[in-house]
């Protein structure tokens, strides 16, 4: 198809922090330049500004994991009018409900593509449904797995592009509280991520007593907001374990603030294709990861970094200790997770994937 004629619009359920959040931003700077029109619905979020300053037309929508069957009606005529306002060509959704709801919608002239950023094992019928005229892009190959083996989704349906991180520019601001600890002999370990139970971040939490048994000279930064942010502060609290742990909360910077830390600790228990270890890679630095869904297609265990099972406290702390006394084999990680990252997970790379997939439509 020829990009300069299509009218986009990208159909997510919020503009909330988040890896699908910042997978549409990623794609309205992509193609605002090459496309007619791009216009973005979602029930709003802290990232709405950034449209904003990218120049690009955002309309509030209902929260399409309403289940009440009022709001649904409210929200396919809500849709539907912005459709036909636009002149919209071709909808990319961002969530199971947006796919179904770009179903229900549109007619055969308008194209329909939809990202699977999880794994799933739910709403087979829902799921089907939604996807049935739908070119999908699944971020991992487990994506695609999950799409292809539990859903019945015909596997020439969907195509695997990974997502990406922009490159960092080098240039760090110092994070006084990190400067500090650095400056007193401290290695700093972090963990990155929405703090909810899909994180693990209790897993994180409950390792730190076994590491400073052996290494006293450690710290343990969280960045992120979420849910869970109470119940996590007062397990530390009840822990007595204030003095090693610090929630640093939400962080626009993460790139600047991961090149501050020694290494990074992915807790989740589940995934699609995360962002936290191609963020870190992409400032070269490893990461010690639970080896779940889409993780493994970044972290390469013994090479870039070291994968572990999900709900292991004993896993993570003896793997923490061991990159602790092996600087070595830290070193060599850290070298190894960029390379891994400009080969296969650089802004660039994603940039032509989807330009190539857009053509094809």
């Amino acid at each position: 198809m020829k990009l300069e004629d299509q009218n986009i619009l990208f159909l997510t359920r919020t503009m909330e922090l988040g890896g699908t959040e910042n997978v549409v931003l990623q794609l309205c700077e992509i193609f605002k330049p090459l496309v007619n029109k791009v216009v973005v619905c979602s029930c709003g979020g802290v990232n709405e500004h950034k449209l904003q300053e990218m120049g690009i037309k955002h309309y509030i929508i209902p929260d399409i994991s309403e289940k009440n069957p009022r709001s649904i009606v409210k929200t396919i005529i809500t849709i539907k009018k912005i459709v036909d306002k636009e002149n919209i060509t071709l909808v990319h959704s961002h969530h199971r409900m947006a796919a179904l709801y770009a179903e229900l919608i549109c007619g055969k002239s308008i194209l329909k593509i939809a990202n699977a950023h999880n794994t799933f094992h739910d709403k087979k019928t829902l799921t089907r449904l939604a996807y049935r005229n739908t070119k999908l892009i699944a971020v991992g190959e487990m994506v695609k797995k999950n799409l292809v083996e539990y859903y019945g989704i015909p596997n020439e349906q969907v195509t695997v592009i990974h997502n990406a991180i922009k490159p960092f520019d080098g240039k760090i601001s110092p994070i006084p509280l990190l400067t500090e600890y650095r400056e007193n002999g401290y290695k700093i370990i972090g963990n990155v991520g929405r703090l909810s139970e899909q994180k693990g971040m209790e897993y994180f939490i409950n390792a730190v007593p076994g590491v400073i048994e052996k290494f006293p000279k450690t710290k343990f930064v969280i960045v992120g907001d979420g849910e869970d942010k109470d119940k996590l502060v007062n397990m530390v609290k009840q822990m007595n374990l204030d003095e090693y742990i610090t929630f640093l909360g939400y962080r626009s910077d993460i790139q600047n603030v991961m090149s501050q830390m020694d290494f990074i600790v992915l807790s989740s228990l589940w995934e699609g294709l995360p962002l936290t270890p191609i963020e870190a890679f992409s400032v070269g630095k490893t990461v010690v990861a639970t080896a779940v869904d889409g993780t493994p297609e970044i972290v390469q265990n013994g090479i870039n970094g070291i994968l572990i099972k999900p709900k292991d406290i004993k896993e993570i702390v003896n793997n923490i200790c061991y990159l602790l006394n092996n600087i070595d084999v830290l070193n060599k990680f850290h070298v190894s997770a960029k390379e891994r990252y400009n080969a296969e997970f650089s802004f660039e790379k994603l940039r032509m994937n989807y330009i190539g997939f857009y053509r094809i439509m």
